[in-house]
């Protein structure tokens, strides 16, 4: 498969942008069988939860930025619901397309 070009990552950003977490993290690993998760709800900002995706066969990685709510559950325990805020799809080293 080749490499994608802007284009399509704009394509592949638009589409994603309107899926939740889980079914953005199943298409990405369904659109290339070699796809590698880098890191899973990593917090490197405060209030961002990052998760990354490497897809060599695209020359592409994908990082989905969420936000978090906490609020009472039952029994006294936190219920945290996690919201895809942002999708970031940009062009590996290679990707010259």
């Amino acid at each position: 498969m080749a490499y994608l070009n802007g284009q399509e990552r704009a394509e592949l950003l638009e589409k994603l942008r309107h899926m939740k977490f889980n079914r953005a993290k199943g298409y990405l690993n369904q659109i290339d069988p070699k796809a590698r998760l880098l890191y899973l709800r990593n917090v490197q900002n405060v209030g961002e939860w990052l998760t990354a995706f490497e897809l060599p066969s695209l020359g592409t990685r994908v990082t989905l930025i969420e936000d978090r709510e906490s609020s009472p559950g039952p029994f006294g325990r936190l219920k945290t619901d996690y919201h895809l805020r942002e999708v970031v799809v940009e062009a590996m080293p290679g990707n010259r397309a």
